[in-house]
Order: C-alpha cells, then structure tokens, then sequence
C-alpha cells in the first residue's frame, strides 16, 4: 500500500510538472508567435530640432495625433512621483499585474455588482495604448497577458517610456510632451505641482476633463489628485493650497512651428527619420521670424521678406527665414525665398573688384572714372542716372557706382567670373535668351539665391574662402575653395565696412555702435529685389526683401527697404569675439596717392573698348544757392558746413569768397569752419574748369 502511494506521488508530481512545462512551452511558442507589438510607440510625430535638441517644428502621425517621444528623464521627478502614487503604487514590484489591486477590484465588483475602482497597472495601460481594444473581460484578460510579455521583455523605465508617449490628453494630442506644449506652452521638465496634477489625471477621462471645454471638470479632477498627494506625503498641506489656486489653463497653445521652410528641407532629406537636427538657435529664430513680420507692415500687400544668418567660421545657418509670413498666400508665403533664383542687383560688384585686386588691376585708392561709357554695344548708366567723374576704387564700391564695375570687369572678364564661381560651387542661373555670361551680370542680369549670395559674402568675410552653408548636422564638413585671396578681401573687407549705412542708423564704430559691420546693397532692375549683403567677423547675415512673384516694388530698393533690417539683425547677435584680420603681408597701405605704382595709380579702360564722353557737368548739392544755413554754436563757435559736389572730374578745389579751402582735393565732401554768420560765396572748380557756386547766409542757431 506504501509503495502504491509513494508511485501515485510520483505520478502526479510527474504529471504536475510536465504540465507546467508544457504550459510554460506553450506560453513560450504564444510568445514566440505574437510578441508585443511597439510600432504605435515608435511612429512619433517627426521633430525637427535646434542646434541645443530644442522642437523647431513637428508634423503629426496616425491620422492627425500629435505624438511626441518621452522618457522618464525627459519629465520633471514630482510629475513621476504623483503619476506612479495615483496609478501605479507598486510599479517597482509588480511583474505587470498588481494581484492587491485585482483582489481588491475583484471584492469590490463582488460587493457592490458594479466596478468600484480598477486595477489597470500603468504596464496594462501602455499595453492597452500600444493595441487599442474594447473593454470586455476578453479584452481585459488579453491586456493582462500583454502586460506581462512588457515585464518579460522590458525594463520598467521602458514600459514607462512607452506610458508617458502614447497616453492620451484631449484632443489631438498623445504623450506627456504634446500635453504640456499644447495645455501649459512648454515641455514637462519643470512642472509645478498644480501642473503635474493636471498632467496626472487628463489621461484617465481625456475627452471629458479636456481643460478648454471643461474647465470646471478639469479643476476639480486636478484638486483630487492633489489632495490625493497630501494623504500620501508627497505635497504638504501648505504646498496643496498653493496648488489649488492655480489657475486652470482654458485655452490650447499651437505646438511649435518655426523655420516651417527649412523643416520641410531636412525632412524631405530624410523622410524616415523622427529626429531631424538642424544648427538653428530657437530663440534667434523666433525673433527675427516676429521681426520679420513687423517690418513686412511697411511692404505692399504682395511684398515679403527672407533673412540668412550664418557663423562664419563654421558655415552653421543659425537662422533661416524664407518668408516674411508663411501662412500669408497673399505674400506667397509658402515659397521660399532662400532657395528662389533672383536678380542679385549689384551684389557682385565686390566680387568683380576682388577679383581686380587679385590681378593687380586696381587698389583700393586707384583713381577710376565714373562718366558716361560705351563698352560696345553696352550703355549702363547708374542708378539716379548721375554721374560722380574721377572717384576712387574704395569710393565707386561704397557708392555701388555702375560705370566703374563695369569697367573693372570688362578687364577681369565675364565668363572668367562665371567659370570662378562655378568652380567653387555657386554656378550662375542664365536666362534662356541669354545664355551666355557677359557685362551686364554686375549690374544683376543673372540669377542667383540668397543661400548663394550668403555663401559668396561668408567667404569674403573668412578670407577668400568658400564653403557649402551647413544646415544640419547630417551634412559632411567640406573643405574650403578659394575664390580670393585672403588680401583681396581684406581689401572688400575695409572698403564695405565704410559703406554708407541707411538714413537713421548710427554709423559703425561710434561709440553708440561700437561694431564695425561690412554691407552692399543692391536693387535688381524695375525694383524687383532690394538686397543687402552684410558681415563681422563672426556673423554673416542676407537679407531680401520683395514680391515672390517677380512684380516691382517701386520705391523699395536695397538701401531704403533692406540694409535697416540687415542693422536691427545684427544688434540682436551676440557681440563678435573673433579679432578683425591682420593685414596680409603684400597688403599695400599709402597715406597718399602718390605712394602707389604708377600703373595703380589711374584705372583705364581697355583700348578701344571704353569710350568716355565728356566729364559730366559739375554741381555743387549743397549748400542750396540762395538759402539761408541756420548752424548750431556751441562754445561760442559756429557748426561746421558740409559742402558736396556731384560730378566733375578731379581733382576738385573748394573756394571760400575766392579763398581756396584747405582739404583734401579728392574728395567730393567737405567741411568748412564758419568765423561768423554772413554771406558767403562758395565754389568748387574741377581739372576740366567747370565751376559751380552757391551764395547763402550764414545764421546762428540754438545749441
């Protein structure tokens, strides 16, 4: 009988045992053959992100659903105690499913017919979350035992990471991230307790509690969780009244949508990536997309604006702006100006005079003549259709005078330029009817982009050298191509920084502007694109402002329309802390212009090519003949007079009732010292004999 017992123990436990193992093989193969899914947790809203991972702009999945990628250390700790202490006391503990919870539940249910409270552990509520179901036994038993596959599979930071992505808060929106964006207009890495509360309970009713259509509701839901966390120690009473009277935010913000032109770029350059990096600074960024659309007020209904800010001595964009206002189809907003093949007006002049300094053509200080030419079958005439005679080089490129630069390039040679430009990478875009490079492309008769022109005025401003501007960080570093040399631009580079800036913007280097920035402007023909070009030594910045559809904007040229936003941009970058360059070695400075060789002395014209007519006639712009000159006096002495010539050709003489005026004879501008108030009579005389004159009186003004 003993061994009858002893061999019926054996048998069962036998039995036992090989039914647990053929459950546990079973629960293997079931495993094996439907594992827990994930694909719902990682088709996340696609992020394009700032230079410091901060959300540019994103773009929805599934149907609409914002769904943003969370960690636990992507949220602030309180929030994790509070949500772990409502939901899921026993998280740490339980393998997925809580049997204190269930039992309870199951009592509960028992006692009262009627589901009293639940027992969904936060691993059941990711389960569910990564496959939607109803919510039967059948449903609840099959979150159970996907529950379990998670603990299998998962840490318990990742189960948790999948919580805190897919939960759902109202709306649109799923996941912790897209929850604090849109309810609180920031991410969930410092929350207040009254927010994290919020934050805790929206999940458990997201369509009833939602804070914009029940704010009462929502309220009252966040006080219980409150209240909730001081039974438990989490809050103190003092921190839960606090808490309490917190408003409740009524009102959805928009998710983050700034750079929407360059987001598009990078995510079409990666269609499958969720994270799309980007060097842009956000803060920067969204200033001058606001600046942007404050100043385009002053534009036509039709005009818009681009703006390009890149680091010089990486080639990193830290701002890209492609339109003035990107929703606006009146403004063709949606197309972006960055990219958009336009005339760049005389923004390439520097580039035509680099490449003369390059070939000992000219110098800064060469005399070159700005009057009527002829360069074959060729007539360009300057913007006002004025004429300023014998200027210098640095003068004829400050004053963005047309007859000089094209002078300089008859001489360099169009299709040389052309082939330099290609060489390093910013081919020129020909019109069909003219296919072929030629004088007019310095005064704008190509086509090329703001990205292009930015690169172009980068390299001037590096030394010569040219390097593909670097959206993100996906794109190879390339190594410089020179197109100048570093003494050619060290040349632009002083000629730009003494540019004239735009009326109403304190000049560069006064003590209320103590940076020194290097600009051209330039208007394309029938005032279709107003452009300006300018840099530090740290910063580089393009500016174009005008109608997409290629329609003029009459009265808007680069001076007037655009250099002011090239100025407001650069007061909002840090301060350069990059050294201006030494001068290069074989940099030629002269005190005088009898210190140059003789051959840089006078510029001439290619023979036979340029057939200068007659000097232009001579005026003297100011003083006004016959006006009355009211001067300021300080100290007992009269303001001085500024005098101004246009035309002529040099040298030029200034006479002070028949007494020559000690300055410069150069120059076109003057100042005359003032012993008393009077009348006067003032001439200026040119090498041809032309004279101009101007009697005013001289008054005494207030201080």
């Amino acid at each position: 009988m003993v061994q009858f017992l002893i061999r019926a123990r054996r048998w069962r436990i036998g039995f036992y045992g090989a039914l647990v193992l053929m459950l546990g093989i079973s629960v293997w193969m079931l495993d094996r053959l439907s594992p827990p899914s994930l694909a719902r947790a990682q088709r996340t809203s696609p992020l394009v992100l700032d230079r410091q991972e901060r959300i540019l702009r994103g773009f929805t999945v599934d149907a609409g659903f914002w769904r943003l990628p969370a960690r636990p250390e992507d949220v602030d700790p309180l929030y994790l105690r509070m949500l772990l202490a409502y939901e899921d006391q026993r998280f740490d503990q339980h393998p997925g499913i809580d049997p204190l919870a269930t039992a309870r539940a199951l009592g509960q249910w028992l006692r009262h017919g009627r589901v009293v409270s639940g027992a969904s552990t936060l691993t059941m509520q990711a389960a569910r979350l990564l496959e939607p179901h109803a919510r039967d036994l059948s449903g609840k038993l099959g979150e159970m035992l996907r529950a379990l596959q998670l603990e299998w599979h998962y840490s318990k930071d990742e189960i948790l990471s999948l919580y805190l992505t897919l939960a759902p808060y109202g709306g649109n929106l799923e996941g912790i991230r897209a929850a604090s964006l849109a309810w609180l207009g920031k991410e969930p890495r410092h929350l207040t307790a009254a927010e994290a509360a919020l934050l805790v309970v929206l999940p458990q009713a997201p369509s009833r509690l939602r804070p914009d259509r029940a704010p009462e509701r929502a309220r009252a839901a966040r006080d219980k969780v409150l209240v909730r966390m001081e039974q438990l120690g989490i809050l103190s009473a003092q921190q839960v009244a606090e808490a309490r009277q917190d408003a409740i935010p009524t009102q959805r913000q928009p998710l983050p949508a700034l750079v929407p032109h360059l987001a598009e770029r990078v995510r079409a350059a990666r269609p499958q990536a969720t994270l799309l990096h980007t060097f842009i600074d956000r803060d920067l960024q969204r200033t001058l997309e606001t600046l942007a659309r404050q100043h385009q007020s002053s534009l036509d209904a039709h005009g818009s604006i681009a703006i390009l800010v890149v680091a010089n001595a990486t080639r990193q964009v830290l701002a890209y702006v492609g339109a003035s206002d990107f929703f606006d189809p009146r403004r063709a907003g949606q197309i972006d100006m960055v990219q958009a093949i336009r005339s760049p007006g005389s923004t390439l002049k520097p580039l035509v005079y680099g490449l003369g300094f390059d070939d000992l053509l000219i110098h800064p200080d060469t005399l070159i003549d700005d009057v009527p030419t002829r360069f074959g079958d060729y007539s360009p005439s300057n913007f006002r259709n004025t004429y300023a005679g014998q200027v210098s080089v640095r003068e004829a490129l400050q004053q963005s005078l047309n007859i000089p630069a094209v002078a300089v390039l008859e001489q360099v040679g169009p299709a040389r330029l052309a082939a330099r430009l290609r060489d390093v990478g910013l081919p020129l875009h020909w019109s069909s009817a003219h296919p072929q490079p030629g004088l007019p492309l310095v005064l704008g008769g190509v086509g090329m982009s703001l990205a292009e022109l930015t690169t172009l005025y980068a390299g001037i401003a590096s030394g010569g050298q040219i390097m593909p501007l670097r959206l993100s960080p996906d794109q190879p570093t390339v190594p410089g191509r020179e197109l100048l040399t570093p003494t050619a631009c060290w040349y632009l580079q002083d000629i730009l920084r003494g540019a004239p800036v735009p009326q109403n913007i304190t000049p560069p280097g006064s003590a209320a502007r103590p940076r020194f920035i290097a600009h051209k402007t330039g208007t394309s023909y029938g005032f279709r694109d107003a452009w300006t070009l300018g840099f530090d030594t740290d910063y580089t910045v393009g500016i174009w402002v005008g109608r997409p559809d290629g329609s003029p904007s009459p009265g808007h040229y680069g001076r007037n329309t655009a250099a002011p936003l090239l100025f407001r941009v650069f007061e909002l970058l840090p301060e350069a802390k990059t050294a201006p360059p030494v001068p290069p070695e074989n940099v030629l400075r002269v005190s005088n212009r009898a210190q140059l060789p003789e051959r840089l002395r006078h510029f001439h014209n290619q023979q036979g090519a340029g057939q200068p007519a007659a000097a232009p006639p001579l005026a003297l712009n100011f003083p006004v003949n016959g006006t009355t000159v009211e001067l300021p006096e300080h100290e007992g002495r009269l303001a001085d007079l500024p005098l101004i010539a246009t035309g002529g050709m040099r040298p030029l003489h200034w006479l002070i009732n028949g007494q020559p005026l000690p300055a410069e004879a150069w120059r076109r501008e003057a100042f005359w010292s003032p012993d008393g108030s009077g009348l006067v009579r003032i001439t200026v005389l040119d090498q041809t004999g032309q004279a101009a004159s101007a009697a005013v009186w001289i008054s005494r003004g207030g201080p």
